[in-house]
């Protein structure tokens, strides 16, 4: 079977978008894909978290994870830490990459700005290089922010994937990575790796909405309702979603924060309940109120059996770690694999 890599950082309990956008594709890719799915608390690194935090962090993921339906029986679910053989891909990638290449970067630039509280209006792309080497800046940029691609793509190429799951975002690094497998195998004259493609499981990716009227949902931006959720919760980060007056003629377009309820609704509710709901802002008649009031329930509705599992599954301690000791071992002994060769390739002993 082709295989499959995907990775999630460690940064808070999954939600409705995380769910939509990759876990659900992940339960139809276990059983037709050899799938690695991996929590990536390397490169939660650039954060610098504590100790604990991580460990926390990485707990709930994989347990989330479980709880969804990804199965460790089909799918290989590890650590990335837990794979010893990711760093050293990792150090021989960054001696073929560039410097200039990776500051060029869409997502280094951005995530430099932030670190160095530089706004991205009225800047150049010159601005955040000479802050960057500025050396009394009492911010600093970490080199491992700037290699993150190479990181990615050793994260990818140790297992020799074919297809990766990833959102628009990441695009530009999926390149870099396939620049990255491509380059190794033209300096050794070699056919090592296989350059790793985009791939979506569905023919149209599912852009889960954020509740704050514009973009998707994402942990970031405090517009998510996530899987753990309790039913409380939801209805009150449901009904504090952005409307407005409602239309005055019929058949209306929805702004934005209407369209995102009823990409919601479509998602989440039946098709009679979307169908009537829509009927009713076509027709002017729209309450906003009993609108909300169905999503809250409708969404409830979904998460409270993932909510029960989480629970359960997070209190299981010897599971948890007897599905991260399988993941690893499974996950090792591929990634070992690919490296004897890498190592026989470079003129290393194997």
């Amino acid at each position: 079977m082709e295989i499959v890599v995907s990775g999630i950082r460690p940064t808070g309990n999954l939600h409705l978008g995380n769910y939509f956008g990759a876990v659900k594709g992940f339960l139809q890719m276990q059983n037709e894909y050899n799938c690695f799915f991996f929590i990536a608390d390397w490169h939660s690194l650039t954060t610098h978290p504590h100790p604990d935090n991580i460990r926390n962090s990485v707990k709930t993921i994989l347990a989330e994870y479980l709880a969804c339906g990804v199965d460790p029986e089909k799918a290989t679910i590890y650590l990335q830490s837990d794979v010893r053989e990711i760093p050293e891909l990792y150090l021989y990638l960054n001696m073929n990459a560039g410097i200039g290449e990776l500051m060029r970067t869409t997502s280094f630039k951005d995530k430099a700005r932030q670190q160095l509280h530089i706004d991205r209006v009225n800047t150049t792309e010159g601005d955040v290089e000479k802050e960057i080497f500025n050396e009394n800046n009492k911010h600093s940029v970490s080199a491992g922010l700037l290699t993150y691609p190479t990181l990615m793509a050793a994260d990818i190429i140790i297992h020799k994937a074919v297809k990766v799951p990833v959102g628009k975002d990441q695009e530009q690094n999926m390149e870099m990575a396939r620049r990255f497998a491509r380059r190794f195998n033209s300096t050794y004259g070699v056919e090592c790796f296989p350059e790793p493609a985009s791939f979506y499981y569905s023919s149209k990716a599912i852009k889960v909405p954020g509740l704050d009227g514009s973009g998707k949902m994402g942990k970031s931006e405090g517009n998510a309702i996530y899987l753990i959720d309790d039913e409380k919760t939801i209805k009150k980060k449901v009904m504090k979603a952005v409307t407005d007056a409602g239309p005055t003629q019929p058949n209306s377009v929805k702004p934005e924060p209407i369209a995102n309820l009823f990409t919601m609704m479509e998602i989440v509710s039946t098709k009679d309940t979307f169908d009537f709901f829509n009927e009713k802002y076509n027709n002017c008649e729209i309450r906003y109120g009993d609108l909300k009031k169905q999503l809250a329930e409708d969404i409830n509705k979904f998460c409270a059996p993932i909510r029960e599992r989480i629970l359960d599954i997070r209190s299981d301690e010897d599971y948890l770690a007897k599905v991260a000791r399988i993941g690893a071992e499974k996950a090792s002994e591929s990634a070992a694999k690919t490296l004897r060769e890498v190592r026989e390739i470079i003129g290393f002993r194997g």
